[in-house]
C-alpha cells in the first residue's frame, strides 16, 4: 500500500510539472470524529487555491451552484440532521444581484451520523461544488467521499480521529481522483502550454490592475464626497473662521501656516482613525456581512431617510452639546494638544452634514474589504482638510470665496434627495434576498424618477423647502444642475418598459425581478425590433443573452452554420458563471460586438452547469474520471476538456465548418476593443 502511495505521489508531481489550461484549484480530503460510541462526525474539507472561491450549500434561486453532499443509503447508519459548514465570507454580487456566501483557501462541512448496529461500515457520499475567481468560473465537479466508521470497541471508548487526520480509503481515494484529472494535462502540446501560461500572466496582471483601480475609484469618489461635505453649512462657514483665528494667533505667517497644516492633518488622523476603529471592532468580513444583511440593509434604509429628512429640513440631527463644549475647553490648551481638539470639534460639530456622508462611505468602502476603508477615510478626509492649509498658506484666496448664504443650504438638499434615493437601494437589498417583490424594478424606478423629478423642481426654484432663503432668481449654475437632473429622470423613464438603463446599472433590481421585462407576448430583439412570443426560429435556435440567436447543441449549431455559411463562436458557459454575465452584459451588449454577433457568427452556447440529465441511450462513461456522466452540463464540460485543454468559463471558440479553430480561444476578455479585434480577426480569417 505504501508503495503505491509513493507512486501515484512521484506521479502526481511529475504531472504537475506539465502545465495547461485544465484548471484544478480545489482538494478534497475526509477525516472522521467520534462523539460517542454510535456517533461520529463525517468530515470533509476542502483546500482551496488561492484567489478562487467554493460556494456555500445554501444559495439564493437562480445563483451560482452551491456545494451539495449526498450520502449513500445504508442501514448501518442514519444521518442526524443535514451538513454543517464553516464560517464563509457574505458578499453582495453586483451580476446576480444577491446575497452569495463563498469560502477561500480552506472550507470544512461537517455530517454527523448515528450508527444503527454494533458493526462497523464504510459510509459513501459524493460532493458536488464549483468554483470562481475573479476571472472565470469552473463547471460542476463531483468527487467522491469515503469515510471508514470503525466497529464500537468498547476497551477504546475515548479513542477518536484527530479532526486532521485522514482515513486511508478516503486517502487514496482523493489521490486517484487528482491523478485521472491531471492525466488529461500531459495530452496538451508545447504551444499550447505557452499560450496558456501567458493567458495566466495576463490574468494575473489583470487582476492587479483591477484591485488598484477598485482602490482609486474608492479614492477618488470619497474625495468628491469630502468636497461635497466641505459645500455643506455645517463645515464651509468654519474655513474662513479657523484661518483667520490662525493667522491672526500666530506669531508669524509661517507659524500660522504650520498650524493650519497641522490642523489638517489632525482631521485626517481622526476621521482615518475612525475607519480603522470601524474595520477594527467589527472586522472587514463582519462588516462584509452586515452590508448584505437583511436587518442590516433595512436599518440604513431607516437611517438614510432620517438623514434624508434632516437634510431637508425637517429637523437637525447633532451630537450632544456637552461633548462639544468638554472638546472646546481641550482646544483651549493650546499647541499641538489644542489644535488636534479643534479638529474634532469641527468633526463633532459638523455631524449632522458630514454623519450621513461618512456612514454611506463607509459601509461602502468596508464591503470592499482589505485597506479600502483607510483608502476611503483618507480621501475623504483629505478633501475636507486641504482648503485649511491652502487658505492658511494662501490668505488671498479668500477673496475669491463664496459667500455664505441660501446656496449652502440648497446643497445640502440636494445631499438629502440623494440620500433618499440612496435609501431606496439598501430596502432593495433586502427585499431581493427575502424574494418579497414589494419592491420590483418599475417599483423602484418609479420612485427614483418621483424623487429626482421633485429635486428638478426644486432647483428650478418650483418648491421651496424650511430653511430656504427667498429666491429671487435662478443661477447659471443651479439651472444647468436642474437641467442634468430633468434629464437622468427622463432617461429613467423608459426603463419602466425594459429599457437597461446602463448608467444606472447595479441600482435597481435586475431585470428578471420585475413584473415584466420586454411586455405581454412580445420578446425585444436585439435590433430594436420585436417578435411574437411564438416567432419560427431556425430548428434547435433560441433568443440567448442580448436576444442573440444562439443554438445549445453543438451539432444542431454547427450544421447551420454550414447551411448558412457562417463561422461559429462556441461559447463555453454557465448559467451560474459570474463572469459570464458580464460579458453578456458588458461587452457583448456594445453596438459593434452585438451587430458581429448577429450578422456574421453562429453563437453555439454550451452550459456546463446544465444540470438537466442526459437522455436515455446517450449516457456515457468519461474518458477523465471513468465515471458515468449524468448531465447534459457533463457531456459539454468533459468535451471542452478533451478537445480544447481548458475547463474554466467563459471560454470562446471561433471555428471554421471543418471544426478548425480560426483564431486561437480566448477566456475572459472584459476589454470591448480586445474582445471586438478577436472577433473581427476571426471573421476575417473565416472569408479569406
Amino acid at each position: 500500500m505504501k508503495k503505491i502511495y509513493l507512486f501515484l505521489l512521484l506521479a502526481t508531481i511529475s504531472l504537475a510539472s506539465v502545465q495547461s489550461q485544465v484548471l484544478d484549484p480545489v482538494k478534497w480530503s475526509t477525516s472522521i470524529k467520534k462523539i460517542s460510541e454510535t456517533e461520529y462526525d463525517l468530515i470533509s474539507k476542502a483546500t482551496i487555491e488561492d484567489k478562487w472561491h467554493l460556494y456555500s450549500q445554501v444559495v439564493p434561486d437562480d445563483g451560482p451552484l452551491p456545494t451539495n453532499l449526498t450520502f449513500e443509503e445504508n442501514s448501518a447508519y442514519k444521518l442526524v440532521g443535514t451538513a454543517k459548514e464553516s464560517k464563509g465570507h457574505t458578499v453582495h454580487d453586483p451580476v446576480f444581484d444577491m446575497v452569495i456566501t463563498f469560502f477561500e483557501n480552506t472550507a470544512t462541512f461537517t455530517q454527523r451520523i448515528k450508527l444503527t448496529g454494533n458493526e462497523g461500515t464504510t459510509v459513501k457520499g459524493e460532493v458536488e461544488f464549483m468554483v470562481c475567481d475573479d476571472t472565470r468560473c469552473l463547471p460542476p465537479s463531483y468527487v467522491d467521499l469515503v469515510f471508514k466508521i470503525p466497529a464500537p470497541d468498547k476497551n477504546a471508548a475515548t479513542a477518536e480521529t484527530p479532526e486532521n487526520e485522514e482515513t486511508p480509503e478516503a486517502t487514496t481515494e482523493i489521490i486517484e481522483e487528482v491523478i485521472v484529472v491531471d492525466s488529461v494535462k500531459t495530452e496538451v502540446a508545447k504551444d499550447t502550454v505557452q499560450a496558456a501560461t501567458d493567458r495566466s500572466l495576463s490574468a494575473i496582471e489583470q487582476n492587479k490592475k483591477h484591485e488598484k483601480k477598485g482602490l482609486w475609484t474608492i479614492f477618488i469618489v470619497a474625495f468628491l464626497f469630502g468636497f461635497t461635505a466641505l459645500l455643506t453649512p455645517c463645515v464651509f462657514p468654519m474655513i474662513p473662521m479657523t484661518v483667520s483665528f490662525f493667522t491672526k494667533q500666530s506669531k508669524t505667517r509661517a507659524a500660522g501656516i504650520k498650524n493650519a497644516i497641522i490642523y489638517g492633518l489632525a482631521i485626517i488622523v481622526i476621521y482615518v482613525f475612525l475607519g480603522a476603529v470601524v474595520t477594527g471592532v467589527f472586522g472587514a468580513d463582519a462588516l462584509n456581512a452586515l452590508s448584505t444583511n437583511v436587518w442590516f440593509n433595512i436599518i440604513f434604509f431607516l437611517l438614510l431617510v432620517v438623514f434624508a429628512l434632516s437634510f431637508l429640513g425637517a429637523f437637525e440631527i447633532m451630537l450632544p452639546n456637552s461633548w462639544a463644549n468638554k472638546v472646546d475647553k481641550q482646544a483651549d490648551r493650546g499647541g499641538l494638544i489644542g489644535i488636534f481638539f479643534m479638529a474634532l470639534a469641527l468633526a463633532i460639530v459638523s455631524f449632522s452634514c458630514t454623519g450621513p456622508i461618512v456612514g454611506t462611505l463607509l459601509v461602502e468602502a468596508a464591503s470592499k474589504g482589505g485597506i479600502a476603508p483607510f483608502v476611503g477615510m483618507f480621501g475623504f478626509s483629505l478633501a475636507l482638510a486641504l482648503p485649511f492649509a491652502l487658505f492658511a498658506a494662501f490668505p488671498g484666496w479668500m477673496n475669491s470665496l463664496p459667500k455664505s448664504g441660501g446656496w449652502l443650504n440648497t446643497v445640502k438638499v440636494f445631499l438629502g434627495f440623494l440620500e433618499l434615493a440612496l435609501a431606496f437601494k439598501f430596502l432593495s437589498n433586502a427585499d431581493l434576498v427575502l424574494q418579497l417583490h414589494l419592491l420590483e424594478r418599475e417599483v423602484f424606478l418609479a420612485i427614483w424618477i418621483a424623487v429626482f423629478g421633485t429635486l428638478a423642481l426644486y432647483l428650478f426654484g418650483k418648491i421651496q423647502l424650511p430653511h430656504d432663503s427667498p429666491l429671487t432668481h435662478i443661477s447659471v449654475g443651479r439651472l444647468s444642475l436642474g437641467l442634468i437632473v430633468l434629464s437622468f429622470t427622463i432617461y429613467m423613464i423608459p426603463g419602466l418598459w425594459g429599457a437597461p438603463l446602463k448608467l444606472i446599472s447595479g441600482f435597481p433590481p435586475p431585470m428578471q425581478y420585475s413584473e415584466s421585462s420586454y411586455g405581454v407576448g412580445y420578446t425585444k430583439l436585439s435590433s430594436g425590433a420585436t417578435v411574437s412570443a411564438d416567432h419560427d426560429f431556425p430548428e434547435g435556435a433560441h433568443l440567448g443573452p442580448q436576444d442573440i440567436l444562439s443554438f445549445y447543441d453543438y451539432e444542431t449549431g454547427l450544421a447551420y452554420a454550414k447551411k448558412v455559411g457562417k463561422p461559429v463562436l462556441i461559447d463555453f458557459t454557465g448559467y451560474a458563471c459570474v463572469n459570464c454575465r458580464k460579458m453578456e452584459e458588458r461587452v457583448w451588449s456594445e453596438p459593434k460586438i452585438l451587430k458581429l454577433l448577429n450578422e456574421d457568427i453562429v453563437l453555439i452556447s454550451l452550459y456546463v452547469d446544465d444540470k438537466r440529465p442526459l437522455p436515455e441511450g446517450e449516457e456515457v462513461t468519461s474518458e477523465i474520471s471513468g465515471k458515468k456522466l449524468r448531465y447534459i452540463g457533463q457531456k459539454w464540460s468533459e468535451f471542452q476538456i478533451l478537445k480544447y485543454k481548458a475547463n474554466a468559463q467563459p471560454f470562446y471558440v471561433l471555428m471554421d465548418h471543418d471544426e478548425e479553430n480560426l483564431i486561437d480561444p480566448v477566456g475572459y476578455t472584459p476589454d470591448i476593443e480586445e474582445y471586438y479585434a478577436w472577433l473581427q480577426k476571426g471573421v476575417g480569417a473565416f472569408k479569406k
